[in-house]
């Protein structure tokens, strides 16, 4: 069976081979990950750190986890069964998570990818790979210094408050997040000012990898269904579409894999489309 990698992470670029990497920091180690399509292989490389350090998690979830097709929604699942089994890179940076859910609010996809290439680039640790020079999340520290100008020079004058808040409220609290199961991750963050329920919980399937808490009436997943499966009637507002895709997938692991599979679809379709804004 094919494995297709999930790339929905705006932290994922295409190198010149047309390979998909990334940088990532697990446990004091700075990774280089790049997905070899060809080979179907998630090849993972210590770049700096304790080169016997346990690699990151990634999470490998078979089309066999999905629901069972409902007999109008077959155009859909055949789409998503054809994607293989989905490999995703388990984000090990809580801190990280909270930042791209924060850029992604209110822009597309490929606008969230554009600010975050421009942010990290510009004030995170660049480190030259392989695969090119890659940039790994500014810190919290930065993002506090940070003048207005500096959030204004990379395109995210919108996102200042909330970066800052988020800032201050992980130095305080973010050892304790990392601890907590999804659900109690997600109580906590919506406390702090500029992060809603679909940041927090964006955030929390981001770092745990677990898409069943994944917002499942928002925009981008509505957005993939339909471009999958173009002639199919789905509901138009949020909470509709939510009872639906909960009636389709009952069990917390079959909420997992369909949302975990549509947004895989729609990540690599990103090249013909821009995909939707998110609200807070």
């Amino acid at each position: 069976m094919s494995t297709t990698i999930t790339t929905e992470h705006p932290a994922w670029r295409a190198t010149h081979e047309g390979e998909q990497a990334r940088l990532i920091e697990h446990q004091g180690t700075t990774w280089l990950v790049v997905w070899h399509q060809a080979a179907e292989h998630l090849a993972l490389w210590p770049i700096t750190g304790d080169a016997a350090a346990d690699q990151p998690p990634v999470a490998y979830t078979s089309p066999i986890d999905l629901p069972a097709a409902p007999d109008h929604a077959e155009p859909l699942f055949d789409e998503l069964v054809n994607l293989g089994t989905v490999a995703r890179l388990t984000n090990p940076s809580l801190w990280d998570a909270i930042v791209t859910a924060i850029l992604r609010q209110v822009v597309t996809a490929q606008q969230a990818r554009k600010r975050h290439h421009s942010l990290y680039a510009a004030y995170g640790r660049t480190v030259p790979t392989a695969a090119g020079a890659l940039s790994l999340t500014p810190t919290p520290e930065t993002l506090l210094r940070l003048s207005v100008d500096g959030y204004a020079a990379v395109g995210c004058k919108f996102n200042e408050s909330a970066l800052r808040a988020a800032a201050e409220a992980y130095l305080d609290c973010g050892e304790k997040w990392a601890t907590l199961d999804p659900e109690s991750l997600i109580a906590e963050l919506i406390e702090v000012p500029r992060i809603g329920p679909w940041t927090a919980a964006a955030a929390a399937a981001d770092y745990t990898g677990d898409f069943s808490i994944y917002p499942h009436g928002d925009l981008a997943v509505r957005t993939w269904a339909r471009k999958a499966a173009p002639h199919l009637t789905f509901p138009s507002t949020d909470r509709e579409f939510e009872s639906l895709w909960r009636q389709w997938a009952p069990s917390r692991s079959q909420l997992h894999a369909l949302t975990l599979f549509t947004l895989t679809w729609g990540s690599h379709d990103l090249n013909g489309h821009g995909g939707q804004p998110h609200r807070p």
